[in-house]
C-alpha cells in the first residue's frame, strides 16, 4: 500500500536540498530502513518506529522491514502557476497525484541566497502557493457546479447531494479558505474525495531555518506555526544545512553525536517523515516472527480483513481470523509466546477495527 507526500515550495527555499538530504540519509541507513529511487524525483523512505526495533529484539527476527512513505520532489512553483505560468501545469498535475503536501518555507536570513520574492517572508510565500492552489480549485469547482446543476435539474438525487456539497466547498474557496477546512459528513467523504481538490490535501509546513535555530525555531517559524493552527495544517522545523551534513555521515554513532552537538535528539528529516505519515491519518500494525518483523501502514479505521488484504489479496479473500496482541501486551509478556501463555492473545473477526500498534497473525484459507 503506497502513500505519497509531495514536497512543494517557491524556488530557492531549500526544497531540493531537503529532498537530496533525505535521499542520502535513507541510502546510508539502507541496512535497516530500505530506500528506493523510483524515479529521479521520487524517493521511498522507511518510517522509523522504535516499537518495531523492540519487536525485532523480542521475536529475534532475521529481517526487519519498516513501513514506507513515498516523497516526491515537485517542480518549484511561481506566481501564475494556476494559469500555466512556469511549470505550473506540471506542478499542479503532480500535486493531484499525492496524498499530502510538505510545503517548504524559507525561514532563514542569508544575503548570499537570493529570494525569488525579494525578501524573507514565509507567510507571504505560503500565501503565494496557497493562492495558486485555491485558484486552480476555484476553476475546477465552477466547472463542476455548472455541470452538476444541469444533472440535478433532472431529479437525480445523487447529483443533488453532490451539488449541495460542491456549493458549500465552492463558497469556502471563494472566501479564500482551503477545501480541507470545510466540514464534511461521513456519508459525503467519498464524494468530497472525488472532487480531487488541491486544497483538500493535508499540509505540513516545513520551516527551513538557520543552523542556530534548528532546535528551537525562530520568529519566522513561530509565525508559520500560528498560521498552520489557523488553517488546519501542521508545521515542523528543520535546517537544510544540518540535514545535508548529517547525510554525509555514514556511521550512525557519528550522526547521533553530531545531532547532539547542535542540540538535537533526532534528525529533522526523521521528524518530517514521521509527521508526513501522521498527517495522512495512518496507523501502523506489525507482523513478527523469526524470519521477519514488519510494520504495515493502513488508514485509521481499517478492518482486520482489509488489513490482511494489504499484505496479500488471498489473506482477505480467505480470511478466518486475526490472532491479535496489543503492542504493550506483546512487550510486557516478552513476545508472542509469552502473550499467548498469559492469555493476552485474542481472536478477532473480519470486522475488527485494527488498532495502532497491534501485532497480528492472520489465519486464512483459500
Amino acid at each position: 500500500m503506497g502513500f505519497k507526500c509531495g514536497i512543494v515550495g517557491l524556488p530557492n527555499v531549500g526544497k531540493s536540498s531537503l529532498f537530496n538530504a533525505l535521499i542520502a540519509t535513507a541510502a546510508a541507513e539502507s541496512a535497516n530502513f530500505p530506500f528506493t529511487t523510483i524515479e529521479p524525483n521520487v524517493g521511498r523512505v522507511g518510517v522509523k518506529d522504535p516499537r518495531l526495533d523492540t519487536i525485532v529484539a523480542l521475536a529475534k527476527s532475521a529481517k526487519v522491514t519498516p513501513t514506507q512513505l513515498d516523497v516526491v520532489d515537485i517542480a518549484g512553483l511561481v506566481k501564475g502557476a494556476s494559469k500555466g505560468e512556469g511549470l505550473g501545469n506540471r506542478f499542479l498535475g503532480n500535486i493531484r497525484e499525492v496524498e499530502a503536501v510538505l510545503h517548504v518555507l524559507r525561514c532563514f536570513e542569508d544575503e548570499n541566497v537570493t529570494h525569488v520574492m525579494g525578501g524573507v517572508d514565509p507567510i507571504r510565500d505560503a500565501d503565494v502557493v496557497e493562492t495558486e492552489l485555491l485558484l486552480a480549485d476555484l476553476e475546477s469547482l465552477e466547472r463542476r457546479v455548472e455541470a452538476g446543476t444541469k444533472q440535478a435539474r433532472g431529479g437525480d438525487k445523487e447529483a443533488k447531494a453532490e451539488l449541495q456539497l460542491m456549493e458549500r466547498v465552492l463558497a469556502a474557496v471563494r472566501a479564500g479558505r482551503p477545501a480541507r477546512t470545510v466540514s464534511v459528513a461521513e456519508d459525503e467523504a467519498k464524494m468530497f474525495r472525488g472532487f480531487q481538490l488541491l486544497t483538500a490535501k493535508p499540509v505540513l509546513y516545513v520551516c527551513n531555518v538557520e543552523e542556530a535555530a534548528a532546535a528551537t525555531g525562530n520568529a519566522h517559524s513561530r509565525a508559520v506555526a500560528a498560521r498552520a493552527r489557523e488553517i488546519g495544517a501542521e508545521s515542523v522545523v528543520v535546517s537544510a544545512r544540518i540535514e545535508q551534513e548529517v547525510a554525509e555521515l555514514a556511521d550512525a554513532d557519528e550522526r547521533r553525536s553530531f545531532l547532539e552537538s547542535v542540540g538535537l535528539t533526532e534528525s529533522g528529516l526523521d521528524r518530517v517523515v514521521r509527521a508526513g505519515h501522521s498527517l495522512l491519518g495512518l496507523i501502523t500494525f506489525f507482523t513478527s516472527g523469526p524470519k521477519e518483523a514488519r510494520a504495515w501502514t493502513i488508514p485509521a479505521g481499517t478492518t482486520a480483513a482489509k488489513a490482511a488484504g494489504g499484505i496479500h489479496t488471498d489473506f482477505e479473500r480467505g480470511f478466518i481470523a486475526a490472532e491479535t496482541i496489543a503492542y504493550d501486551d506483546f512487550v510486557a509478556s516478552g513476545g508472542e509466546k509469552g502473550a499467548k501463555d498469559a492469555g493476552r492473545m485474542r481472536l478477532e473477526g473480519r470486522d475488527y477495527v485494527v488498532k495502532d500498534g497491534d501485532v497480528l497473525l492472520f489465519r486464512f484459507n483459500v
